[in-house]
């Protein structure tokens, strides 16, 4: 009998104890939280990973699988293995699904804007081939992703359009044409612009008019997205939140932070394109290679306790910033779920160890967010 009753005040006050907080219960009312996935943690061989996932995050988003060399290897030729594995894993979890992205240069389909000849297709030609590309993809999924990054990083810092084929062929129009055709496929579905570099001033004046474009044109856009690849020394604090602002002010859409990460390391650009840098002999050359990892990775995983503090004081400031600015950033994507797996690892030199996310490789939270977990 006693051991009855006493079974049952363990029981009764295990219910009683406050459930303990997560970084979505914290962040509840002021923005979304989400994280990228990759396949390890689609396919569920990622264990750790899925479970710290699931716990924290409200939201996910596709490293990979939705890029449109990932899900069309050749034009109209479609792989839905892993997109429709990503989907159903975001709701076998009850997180809200994102897609990630429709329209973008790199990781494209080789035939996307290409004839059989190899020359560029003709504009109505490319139109037609994104428009069914874009129809098709959104159709699938249709009620079961909350919101799609339509198009992806076409606009330099300089203010200047890339010179992707998407633009040789259609030039600027290619950008509304496909909000356009996303917003016929799925009227419901939010629709976002995304980029990289979002503090540069050249950079937001361009994006600014581009989305005063389009709503001039009566086609939806609903938030930018500004990739949070930053580091220790970039971007300005002040500068990053007053651009923030600036897009409510000047187009009335929101702000996404997408991509977010930081890294530990010496900076090696402020850019996310590293195609003017040079690391091929790291490649080929052993020797070269760790020369070039004693300048860009100092720590090789050792990283000294100031070093480490500094991370988290400025990410610290960074979460302070995104909160103050909570009216108007409406979700905030982390980019991977733990520093183990980030895409950061061996980029751009092989053996690069970093450790940007907000999740160590232990797969537990960092100092700077005890604070808030435990407020």
């Amino acid at each position: 009998m006693k051991k009855t009753v006493l079974l049952l005040s363990v029981l009764l006050l295990a219910a009683c104890a406050p459930k303990e907080r997560t970084l979505k219960d914290v962040f509840e009312g002021k923005f979304i939280l989400g994280a990228a996935v990759n396949a390890a943690q689609i396919n569920g061989t990622d264990a750790r990973g899925d479970s710290v996932l699931v716990k924290h995050f409200g939201a996910i988003e596709p490293e990979n699988c939705m890029k449109s060399a990932e899900i069309m290897p050749s034009f109209g030729q479609y792989d839905w293995t892993m997109a429709d594995k990503y989907v159903d894993f975001g709701q076998k979890n009850g997180l809200d699904v994102y897609g990630h992205c429709l329209i973008w240069h790199s990781q494209c389909t080789p035939d996307f804007c290409y004839d059989a000849d190899g020359n560029l297709v003709s504009a109505d030609e490319l139109k037609e081939r994104m428009k069914q590309h874009i129809t098709t993809v959104v159709t699938r999924y249709k009620g079961r992703i909350k919101g799609w990054d339509v198009v992806n990083e076409a606009i330099l810092e300089d203010g200047s359009y890339r010179q992707s084929p998407f633009w040789q062929i259609l030039g600027e129009d290619f950008i509304p044409w496909a909000f356009k055709c996303a917003q016929e496929a799925d009227p419901s579905c939010e629709l976002y612009y995304n980029d990289y570099s979002m503090h540069e001033p050249k950079k937001l004046d361009t994006v600014i008019r581009m989305v005063k474009n389009i709503q001039a044109q009566g086609i939806r856009i609903d938030a930018v997205g500004f990739q949070g690849h930053i580091g220790m020394d970039y971007p300005d604090l002040d500068l990053y939140e007053r651009h923030i602002r600036r897009v409510k002010e000047e187009t009335g859409i929101d702000v996404c932070i997408t991509e977010l990460d930081m890294s530990i390391l010496p900076s090696v650009t402020q850019s996310a394109d590293v195609s003017g840098i040079n690391f091929f002999e790291a490649m080929m050359n052993p020797e070269r290679r760790e020369e070039l990892l004693a300048i860009v990775d100092p720590y090789r995983g050792n990283y000294p306790e100031e070093v480490y503090a500094a991370w988290n004081d400025r990410m610290g400031r960074f979460l302070d910033m995104f909160l103050r600015n909570s009216d108007v950033i409406r979700r905030i994507n982390l980019w991977g779920v733990s520093d183990y797996d980030s895409w950061k690892n061996g980029w751009p030199i092989p053996g690069r160890q970093d450790a940007p996310l907000w999740v160590d490789r232990n797969y537990e939270l960092k100092p700077f967010l005890k604070a808030y977990i435990n407020e």
